[in-house]
């Protein structure tokens, strides 16, 4: 019986070259009253012509079947004998057919098989599926042709990714990661010269433009749904740092923005990306609707002792073309605020929106932003909350999610976006800080002036839209590390103030070594110094494209090491033990959001 099984397997896996394939027919009946099986074993040379094996066949099965019906049950026991010799042959004949046995063709076509299976069977749960042309399947299987099923991640097919700076050392490995999870990718380079084209896989679609001129990146974005920028400047050059680091962050997301307002404009829409503005002061006619109040945290006769006064405007200069609020506090307890009662537009409301952002203008004071939410029609029963910005010499963006603000009184429920119908700006001056300001030995901490640029709100979402990779400084030459840091961060800031939802990653000093062998940390407030390879850098790249965590966050990333005392690194340390290992998500839903 196993010489039986071993013949039937070289007939089915055995060379599959027609000219010398050798077919075995194995045939057995019952003997009778013998009680035993006679077998008969015959081997028959294959012809070049299919039909000429068909008719061969079935001769030899004809002429069988006659020599059977002649046989009598005595020359049936007589044969027995035989067969033993017959056996042996197809015994030897088995041996031979079984090293002509290829394991490697074997292992290929079965690979083969269950990634063909393996396709047809996602395909299933898809609602709908995207009818391709022949004229692209040639670049459809380049793509998913190959044992990369096991890499799949779900929505990747619908998907399109923009690479930026896809032949650096951080985005050559994201492009390749992007490919075998099944992204459809597409690569902004400046040439398309046979030296870029080669580093780059042949199913990644390249475009040629420049992050400096923004003229040429409306063709880069169109179709993406998501852009990770790993792209810097190669010289120190003052320039070229501002052209790539800065400006080119800038561009891209501007024409990203410009590109999904076009696309919400043809579903006779708006963009859920776009930002919804509350105030724009360019005019007097903007300062309407905002009331200037006063106020004092006690009511007692010793407050009064110590009144020394307060007072404050709002008001828009021609010559500067800008809204000032300005004023002083010298009374005990004392406050100032700037109030208005929002007027949103019929059938909108700040539910479908995450936060506020303020494009302000300060002098290093700190500020107290306040809702007011509840009933319109009756605002006694309206409920507090509040959260505290602080500013800069000069103008900065700064971004208040809904949910940093607490409530005044711990008994009421959380802030309902929905039910905001009030926004006051307040200034307190026992809440400042003598170190804020340009001068902080001959600051006044009761007096302040405020310039308005805008005031929005930030649509919200569950997935990042642009991926940015920075750094932390660490590795740099002393020379040029604060030209690198001032472009870097101004790159930054352009991406928070996109109203796009993004991720900034900021690795310490990038090393060429294999991905996933070391722990990483991840922490906030430039504090690592120490490196990580630039796998690992690609690896949070793609995983933090669907990870809701990474939404709006900035965040530096190094490898475990054993810091200083006093300086010991509080956050999570992850590890990386395989590539299934989600380590993104606990790493992250522990650090602040908008830093």
């Amino acid at each position: 019986m196993s010489a039986a099984s071993a013949t039937l397997t070289s007939t089915i896996f055995g060379n599959q070259n027609g000219c010398n394939r050798i077919w075995l027919e194995i045939s057995y009946w019952p003997l009778g009253n013998v009680g035993a099986r006679n077998f008969s074993t015959r081997a028959t040379a294959s012809s070049s012509s299919g039909k000429e094996r068909k008719t061969h066949k079935r001769k030899s099965k004809r002429n069988e079947v006659k020599e059977e019906e002649k046989l009598s049950p005595v020359e049936l026991d007589g044969g027995a004998s035989t067969s033993t010799t017959t056996e042996a042959s197809s015994v030897d004949l088995i041996k031979t057919r079984f090293d002509e046995v290829n394991p490697v063709g074997l292992g290929r076509k079965s690979r083969q098989i269950f990634d063909q299976v393996w396709r047809k069977f996602s395909g299933l749960g898809q609602i709908s599926r995207t009818t391709r042309s022949e004229d692209d399947e040639a670049t459809i299987l380049m793509r998913e042709g190959g044992p990369m099923c096991e890499f799949a991640v779900p929505g990747a097919q619908n998907t399109t990714v923009l690479v930026v700076g896809a032949t650096s050392r951080v985005g050559r490995i994201v492009v390749r990661k992007l490919m075998l999870r099944g992204y459809t990718v597409k690569a902004l380079v400046r040439k398309a010269d046979k030296e870029v084209i080669d580093m780059l896989p042949t199913s990644v679609e390249i475009i040629t433009g420049d992050v400096g001129e923004s003229s040429t990146l409306k063709a880069a974005v169109e179709g993406c749904n998501k852009i990770i920028y790993c792209a810097t400047a190669r010289s120190s050059i003052t320039g070229d740092l501002i052209r790539v680091d800065h400006l080119g962050v800038y561009n891209l997301t501007k024409a990203f923005q410009d590109y999904n307002n076009q696309l919400a404009q043809l579903r006779a829409g708006k963009s859920s990306k776009s930002k919804f503005l509350i105030s724009k002061f360019k005019t007097q006619e903007s300062l309407e609707g905002w009331e200037v109040r006063q106020g004092t945290y006690f009511q007692d006769v010793v407050a009064t002792k110590y009144d020394g006064g307060m007072d404050a405007k709002f008001e828009f200069t021609e010559e500067r073309k800008r809204a000032i609020f300005s004023g002083y506090v010298f009374s005990r307890g004392g406050y100032l605020e700037l109030s208005k009662k929002l007027s949103l537009p019929l059938g909108c409301t700040l539910d479908r929106y995450e936060g506020l952002v303020f494009s302000l203008g300060g002098n290093g004071r700190s500020y107290v932003i306040i809702l007011e939410a509840g009933p319109l029609a009756d605002t006694s029963q309206s409920k507090m909350y509040y959260a505290r910005i602080n500013t800069k010499a000069g103008f900065c963006r700064v971004r208040v999610p809904f949910s940093a603000f607490r409530q005044v009184k711990p008994e009421d429920p959380p802030l309902d976006p929905f039910l905001i119908h009030t926004l006051t700006i307040r200034f307190e001056p026992r809440r400042q800080k003598a170190g804020e300001g340009p001068l902080p030995g001959k600051q006044d901490m009761r007096s302040f002036e405020l310039i308005l640029e805008y005031i929005k709100v930030l649509p919200t979402g569950q997935e990042t839209d642009f991926i940015l990779v920075s750094c932390t400084g660490s590795g740099i030459e002393d020379a040029r590390r604060e030209q690198v840091l001032k472009a870097k961060k101004a790159g930054e800031d352009s991406l928070r103030r996109s109203g796009l939802g993004y991720t900034i990653i900021r690795p310490g000093p990038l090393m060429e070594e294999p991905g996933g062998q070391r722990a990483l940390i991840f922490d906030q407030g430039n504090r690592i110094t120490q490196g990580i390879s630039c796998a690992d850098v690609a690896d949070i790249c793609v995983k933090a494209l669907h990870d809701s965590t990474a939404r709006n966050k900035s965040f530096d990333v190094c490898y475990e090491y054993v810091a200083e005392a006093g300086k010991e690194l509080y956050e999570l340390v992850a590890h990386l033990p395989d590539k299934a290992n989600n380590y993104l998500t606990p790493a992250l839903v522990v650090l602040e959001k908008n830093t």
